[in-house]
């Protein structure tokens, strides 16, 4: 078809096609590169039919599954971590000061001998507590207490004080003190019980909000000489309207957000973060990210400045109380990238209520190892169980939770339309003969899952109101305690309106725990996905092949597969090391928070806090050093 065209004719034809292939090679090299963690336009319909592997049509062979991989590594990073900790307090000061440059605060001596007392693992795990206070470096002592003091009169801040080593917290937002704080507050003054009276007279102003309060436009940060100082007309400024604890639709936090990002970047450069949308629902791979790919980790540390679609699929962008545009020191649960919260352990994970703790007797107020509704292995359900309300957002502005994290997947776990799911599974089970099979999503999440909200809040934010609401969505009228989740094998745990509470009563449980979430925790570097618990990616479209590789194949995938396993007896198809592998996990997670996540662990966090706290409170800096 060549032989008539020119030399000339042939070298362009020839350079084009090598341009071509160069530009469709860059484009799949740049989709290989996307975080696995967001679903890439899942509103947009697509007809691609398998897994991302090569060209066309045409499927790959697969000789190993990711997973087992992905354990390995997950256990011999987390023994490493384990064996690097510090065993003597000299040994603990010389890596505090290679990592920070600086001098351990007064008083570590003192922590390291209530860590060691009690058993503590992570000795040198602090990197949170460093970042976190990162930005009151840049500020003197004299502006941190002003600003600290400044807080305690923000909407749903309260005020944990120490004065003459004993710690009250009080709520001053009125202009008079109140004893009627939030239970956040409470909890991180119990935290601070055993320790006070070591500590110098200090203001915590404490979140009272599951939400993260503090984003700092980007330009404020870097001018932050300039803005740090005690100028009361340029704190009024940076406070503009927010005595008002919601937006009144006056902004919005995704507005709030993308001035924290550096002006070169996505979410700074568009107008709105707007893509093509398609009200079409399929669930092709293309349209919800790759089902045969997994998340290594959570998305704690996703970067929504350089992919701003992605915050339409994550609730928290919507909430309706007005963020902080100013750099103040308060204390939260959790944070999500961009925010400049300081962490602190949660009041649901140190109390101990019916509602949040594993193993808790309301009726003789003691904790028992073993919860009164715990289930044997053998006997858990193999479904994927989760309830919740549909909370996760708010309506600023209104018009997208059907977007938000819990929708979604509630939504894909509905699912009863037409379309297929692809699994890969090993045929026979224990082999590595992997082959893949197209299910409708009705079927197999008949077979897969047990997911459905239990009380349905802001509907009337849902296109199409109440009844589109419950059309998509599965609800269970029924209630659910906390212990009805122990009957199950996988138990997952997304955020809601901010982190969510229930996870270290989950990984205390015998069930392996599947988790989803953007926010950053006190213990976030201390616990292993893989090892503690099975990540999941924000599209949750991977769920049904982990699911497949630890319980195997079900009943509909082996006949849409017409698998050579139907000739086996049903006792038989099901992979027996897959299931061990599970245990494994569920084992490992209730190993994790009965040593590195007790309530003692979290005193110890909170102790070295408040020592690097009180350095930073202090007129003189240097003088409230550690040195042997």
């Amino acid at each position: 078809m060549y032989e008539g065209l020119s030399g000339q004719k042939k070298g362009l034809l020839f350079l084009t096609a090598i341009i071509i292939v160069f530009m469709q090679g860059g484009l799949w090299a740049a989709r290989r590169r996307e975080s696995d963690n967001f679903p890439d336009n899942v509103l947009v319909a697509s007809t691609t039919r398998y897994l991302p592997f090569g060209r066309g049509n045409d499927r790959p062979t697969i000789r190993e599954h990711p997973i087992p991989k992905l354990m390995s590594e997950a256990e011999t990073r987390f023994r490493e971590l384990l064996s690097r900790q510090s065993q003597t307090l000299e040994d603990a000061v010389r890596e505090y000061e290679r990592r920070y440059r600086r001098k351990p605060p007064r008083g570590f001596d003192r922590w390291w001998k209530f860590a060691r007392e009690n058993g503590v693992l992570m000795i040198d795990e602090y990197d949170n507590i460093h970042e976190d206070l990162a930005p009151f470096w840049e500020m003197s002592s004299e502006q941190l207490r002003w600003r600290a003091g400044l807080a305690g009169h923000l909407p749903f801040v309260d005020v944990v004080r120490v004065r003459s080593g004993n710690a009250t917290a009080v709520n001053v937002l009125d202009g008079y003190e109140s004893n009627d704080v939030s239970a956040r507050a409470k909890g991180f003054l119990s935290m601070l019980e055993k320790f006070q009276d070591q500590l110098p007279d200090l203001d915590f102003p404490v979140n009272g909000m599951a939400e993260g309060r503090i984003l700092v436009p980007w330009e404020r940060r870097v001018n932050s000489n300039l803005t740090m100082q005690s100028n009361i007309d340029a704190v009024r400024n940076e406070l503009s309207g927010i005595r008002d604890p919601d937006w009144h639709g006056e902004g919005n936090v995704w507005e709030a957000f993308r001035r924290t990002c550096e002006p070169g970047t996505a979410a700074r450069r568009l107008f709105s973060s707007f893509r093509a949308s398609s009200t079409h629902q399929t669930s092709q791979l293309s349209a919800r990210s790759e089902e045969f790919v997994f998340a290594r980790s959570t998305a704690g540390k996703y970067s929504f400045c350089t992919n701003p679609w992605a915050h339409y699929n994550q609730g928290h962008f919507f909430s309706d109380w007005r963020t902080i545009p100013a750099t103040f020191p308060i204390f939260s649960p959790a944070k999500a990238p961009g925010y400049l919260d300081i962490r602190i352990p949660s009041h649901y994970y140190y109390a101990q209520t019916r509602r949040y703790t594993y193993g808790w007797d309301s009726v003789n107020l003691q904790l028992k190892p073993v919860d009164d509704m715990e289930t044997p292995w053998e006997e858990k359900s193999d479904k994927i169980f989760w309830r919740g309300a549909s909370t996760g957002g708010g309506s600023s502005p209104p018009g997208f939770a059907a977007q938000y994290q819990r929708h979604r997947f509630v939504r894909l776990a509905s699912d009863r339309s037409s379309a297929n799911r692809t699994v890969v599974f090993a045929d026979p089970p224990g082999s590595n003969n992997y082959i893949y099979a197209d299910v409708p999503a009705a079927v197999l999440n008949d077979e897969v899952m047990d997911v459905a909200f239990v009380k349905v809040v802001g509907a009337e934010n849902f296109p199409g109101g109440h009844e589109a609401f419950v059309r998509l969505h599965r609800v269970d009228d029924g209630g659910v305690n906390l212990g009805d989740h122990w009957k199950h094998k996988y138990i997952v745990d997304l955020d809601g309106m901010g982190y969510s509470g229930r996870f270290f009563s989950f990984m205390e449980s015998d069930s392996a725990v599947m988790k989803a979430t953007v926010y950053q925790e006190f213990f976030s570097d201390w616990i292993q996905p893989w090892l503690h618990y099975i990540p999941l990616s924000q599209t949750y479209s991977e769920i049904y092949n982990i699911h497949a590789f630890f319980s195997g194949a079900t009943e509909s995938t082996l006949r849409a597969a017409n698998a050579t396993v139907l000739n086996m007896p049903s006792e038989k198809r099901k992979t027996i090391d897959g299931d061990r592998r599970l245990r494994r996990i569920a084992r490992a997670g209730k190993q994790w928070k009965r040593t590195i996540g007790r309530r003692v662990d979290m005193e110890a966090y909170v102790y070295r806090l408040c020592l690097e706290y009180a350095r930073l409170w202090s007129d003189d800096r240097d003088a409230m050093s550690f040195t042997l």
